[in-house]
């Protein structure tokens, strides 16, 4: 384990942040999960305790390791006390670049001088939160994949002041919680493997779009010709048409490209609640 990161702070306990605190539990950090929701946090202390407890049924973990794990971990929303001992914190809040800006200020004023900020943005790069703080340099991204407990990924995006120290520091933090670093040196909307997954998705819509395939077939030949694990389809069900949609508007944002904005059959699924998985309803029927 790296030594120069002790404690670290997860802001927010939805999937992805309750997820990445127990990953970083289980690689030997301590670890805290706050969320400002007191609902959020039992939810997601509870799906956590599940999680642990099968992982010791199936024999991924010892019950001694388990134990390990869980004493290294704490759910809360208070922020002071866990911030003020933090050696890094990984924001994982809504996506909106507000709420997230207010968060890194705060951060700023109760943090230790030395802690690393980072935000787990998929499609926000950190030089829009660095100039709320007075740690630029101390800033940067560290985008987990869904499920974080299972992908390896993890991309380390530095803008124009982040520090290599801060770079050097969050990759050995994610070799040592098991994950794979991807290295970004500047800020490109998508990072890396979003806009690799972009342009299969927005073939994959357009085919269908067309009319020239199925979902079905489209996604049969992702997975039998090209050894996808899932189909473009079956993993924006998985991911979330709505996440799917916003990473696009987000993207649209930044760069005012007409082609960047969500496909009209994405953005149908969005307009009328069809979220995938998550909502018994996407591209495909779950219900």
């Amino acid at each position: 384990m790296d030594t120069t990161v002790q404690n670290i702070l997860v802001i927010g306990s939805g999937a992805m942040g309750r997820q990445i605190g127990m990953a970083a539990a289980v690689a030997g950090f301590s670890t805290t999960v706050r969320d400002v929701d007191s609902d959020a946090v039992a939810a997601a202390e509870a799906d956590m305790r599940r999680w642990i407890d099968g992982r010791v049924t199936k024999a991924r973990l010892t019950a001694e390791q388990a134990a390990d794990a869980w004493e290294r971990i704490a759910f809360t929303t208070d922020l002071a006390g866990p911030a003020s001992t933090a050696d890094l914190v990984i924001e994982a809040a809504t996506e909106r670049l507000e709420i997230k800006r207010a968060i890194f200020a705060e951060l700023d004023s109760l943090a230790p001088a030395h802690a690393i900020l980072a935000t787990n943005s998929s499609t926000l790069g950190s030089s829009t939160v660095a100039d709320a703080t007075g740690r630029p340099d101390q800033v940067c991204n560290m985008h987990f994949f869904n499920p974080a407990l299972v992908m390896r990924a993890v991309e380390i995006v530095r803008n124009d002041q982040t520090s290599s120290e801060t770079v050097d520091t969050v990759t050995e933090v994610a070799r040592a919680m098991g994950k794979a670093p991807v290295l970004l040196n500047q800020e490109i909307p998508g990072f890396i493997a979003n806009r690799l997954m972009g342009a299969v998705r927005d073939e994959a819509l357009a085919l269908l779009a067309d009319g020239v395939s199925s979902l079905e077939d489209i996604d049969t030949a992702a997975k039998d010709a090209l050894g996808h694990p899932m189909g473009p389809f079956e993993l924006m069900d998985l991911v979330g048409l709505d996440v799917s949609y916003l990473i696009r508007q987000a993207t649209y944002e930044q760069t005012g490209d007409p082609q960047d904005l969500p496909h009209p059959l994405l953005a149908e699924k969005f307009e009328a609640g069809d979220f995938g998985r998550k909502s018994g309803r996407g591209w495909y029927d779950y219900e």
